[in-house]
């Protein structure tokens, strides 16, 4: 059974240059959300070991102590990577146990997008063969979806094994270009195949939340 809370709003601003753009989605319930806001590291880890309780209820100490270091170790990765919100969720999908990630990055553009950054990300995503890239249309612009598949390193301590290992991992990224030079990235991954349909159609409720508004609330759609 899905753990559960209240749909939640979420929002990062992209303040590149001096048109800042406010990104809002919502969302499911049911997500554990790592720490965004700690003031030193013995706050961030205090906090980790909190939700570990949460995570893993019936882990001995020792296995919610790895976890929280093993996490905490992973937070100059999300920094470089521009990681604005990163969530995850466990459940139980016919019997099987599955999970999911959901990260929000935000990112400069690279001058070469020129004026059609959709068409332009689209090339690039296309050129990486990383998965089937197509344009979607959002209520606040056009974007970019790719799904694909990749392997992904896995701790022993989330497999209970404790043997770190690679696992396949199932994703899907959709790119949304600001009209600020900036790109908005909401990816869902998960190494589950059982769950692909539950958390594909979850993270498609994510993405249809996606909103964008002006320093002044004005809501923003994208012109290209």
């Amino acid at each position: 059974m899905t753990t559960t809370a209240p749909a939640r709003s979420r929002e990062a601003t992209a303040a590149t240059g001096e048109r800042p753009v406010l990104v809002r989605w919502v969302m499911p319930e049911g997500f554990f959300e790592l720490p965004a806001r700690f003031e030193d590291p013995d706050d961030l880890a205090d906090q980790l070991l909190a939700l570990s309780e949460e995570v893993l209820p019936k882990g001995s100490e020792e296995m919610r102590v790895q976890w929280a270091v093993m996490v905490a170790g992973n937070y100059d990765t999300l920094i470089e990577e521009g990681v604005q919100y990163a969530g995850f969720v466990i459940t139980e999908v016919e019997g099987e146990r599955c999970s999911a990630e959901i990260h929000v990055v935000l990112r400069d553009l690279p001058a070469s997008v020129g004026d059609d950054p959709v068409k332009a990300t689209s090339k690039a995503l296309r050129s990486l063969g990383t998965g089937e890239v197509d344009r979607v249309k959002l209520a606040c612009g056009k974007a970019v979806s790719c799904i694909g598949v990749r392997q992904t390193p896995v701790s022993g301590v989330l497999t209970g094994s404790g043997t770190d290992t690679t696992m396949p991992a199932w994703f899907i990224q959709v790119h949304l270009p600001l009209p600020n030079e900036t790109v908005v990235i909401l990816e869902m991954s998960t190494p589950s195949a059982e769950g692909w349909d539950v958390f594909s159609s979850m993270f498609a409720g994510v993405v249809k939340s996606l909103r964008l508004f002006d320093d002044e609330g004005t809501p923003l759609v994208t012109p290209w």
